[in-house]
């Protein structure tokens, strides 16, 4: 068994444009102020990363990793969240999507999409520049607003949605496979891979891809009322990544799963900071310590109440003191016997071996 990294730290919700949150260097001595050891790059955001720059040159990606260095830092995975969104987005979220696409893109479907293919593929490439294999993303966008089948969905609606989607991939998760990387997929309300079955189901069409896998949240699995322990010994073989983001569940007389339309502080199901939502984590950290994880426990935070500073110092913390370092030893080897067959076979009060 290995013991779980971290504290890592996504900084997609902590960048913004004053200092010392507007570039990757002023984000990391922060992130190491708090007890970070690692950063997880969100790469839309150029204050923290040039993605083209980095698919291409190792000097920047080294001189990446020496300033990170200088902190006690270093790189968990890239992530392209925004990117993947693009390259599967159905056209009721054209507009809404306009806010995180490139403006020359804007009102053009087929440039955006191979746009965010070619992001995709630059990802792949960066991240084997910095030494990563594994790299986090989105899954798009095609079918969610079908999720409730009323009015009745057409017959061969959702068989031809994961064809598309398992289409546009592919590629993508063959340019992955070259450069030695994992595409791991957030399984996230929204988009089309949002739990188990549909994440089998997109599986199935990329022919069991080696390179498919899974970016691990349990907030997400929590709202949507899925046993998010459960689905560690379903999928532990597909997880590399791991989110560690809390989350509750209250729903009321009034509103629940689907939210009322309401504000995050109104909603039944709602972001909280580590430790302040109903998530077992040290059950989880358990689990996929016992599957034998290998991979950097991130806090992803995103909460409705508390402030960011309060957030990521209590959550650097409690992601420590979570982490269970695993034994080299058993507890029981005090009283262990060498391997002795015939006594073994006496005591299940059978004749020695013949010889």
């Amino acid at each position: 068994m290995r013991t779980i990294k971290g504290p890592g730290v996504f900084l997609a919700q902590f960048a913004r444009d004053e200092a010392p949150f507007n570039s990757l260097a002023g984000l990391a001595g922060w992130a190491a102020g708090k007890g970070f050891k690692s950063v997880q790059l969100p790469s839309w955001d150029r204050r923290v990363i040039d993605l083209e720059l980095a698919a291409t040159s190792q000097d920047y990606c080294d001189e990446t990793k020496g300033l990170l260095a200088e902190h006690g830092l270093v790189v968990t995975e890239l992530a392209s969240h925004l990117q993947g969104q693009l390259v599967a987005l159905h056209p009721a979220y054209d507009l809404p999507a306009d806010s995180f696409t490139p403006a020359v893109l804007r009102a053009n479907p087929a440039a955006r999409q191979e746009w965010a293919t070619r992001q995709l593929r630059l990802a792949a490439q960066a991240s084997a520049r910095f030494g990563l294999d594994r790299h986090v993303t989105f899954s798009g966008t095609l079918l969610w607003p079908y999720l409730y089948p009323f009015p009745q969905w057409p017959d061969g609606l959702i068989e031809d949605g994961f064809d598309e989607l398992a289409r546009r991939w592919r590629p993508i998760l063959d340019a992955f496979d070259a450069c030695g990387v994992d595409v791991c997929y957030e399984i996230h309300p929204t988009e089309d891979l949002h739990d188990g079955l549909t994440f089998e189901m997109f599986l199935e069409r990329v022919g069991q891809h080696p390179r498919c896998n899974i970016m691990y949240d349990p907030s997400h699995l929590l709202l949507q009322s899925l046993d998010y322990l459960a689905y560690i010994d379903h999928y532990h073989e597909r997880i590399k990544m791991f989110h560690v983001k809390d989350a509750e569940f209250r729903p009321t007389g009034k509103t629940g799963a689907y939210g009322g339309f309401q504000p995050w502080l109104r909603r039944a199901g709602r972001f909280r900071s580590l430790g302040d939502g109903q998530v077992d984590f040290k059950a989880i950290f358990t689990k996929l310590a016992t599957y034998d994880f290998d991979g950097w426990a991130v806090m992803e935070w995103e909460c409705c109440l508390k402030n960011p500073e309060d957030g990521a110092t209590e959550g650097a913390r409690f992601i420590r003191d979570h982490i269970i370092s695993v034994s080299s030893v058993a507890f029981d080897d005090f009283v262990k016997s060498d391997t002795d067959r015939g006594l073994n076979r006496r005591i299940m009060g059978l004749e020695a071996p013949a010889g």
